[in-house]
């Protein structure tokens, strides 16, 4: 018998990137508007339930529309002002 698994809405790059910029919005930034990626990732793959694939396509979509910029080192992200400005 098989299982037929609905397809999550995450899957649309789109989609993840709205919800990794939304979740950083509730997040308090530290020294000079950093985010700590840990404190995205969690609520996205625990909470959520988002696979790795989808929050890696949702970060990659979110840094592509301008909405974010991920520090070299991959730990910090901060907003743009474009990514600011969805949640205003």
């Amino acid at each position: 018998m098989k299982k037929f698994v609905e397809p999550s809405p995450l899957s649309d790059p789109e989609i993840a990137a709205r919800k990794v910029v939304e979740i950083a919005s509730g997040v308090e930034a530290v020294q000079d508007g950093h985010i700590h990626i840990e404190k995205i990732n969690a609520p996205f793959l625990f909470e959520i339930k988002g696979t790795p694939d989808q929050y890696k396509a949702g970060i990659k979509h979110a840094v592509e529309r301008g909405w974010i910029v991920m520090h070299e080192s991959g730990t910090f992200m901060r907003f743009t002002q474009a990514g600011a400005d969805l949640f205003v």
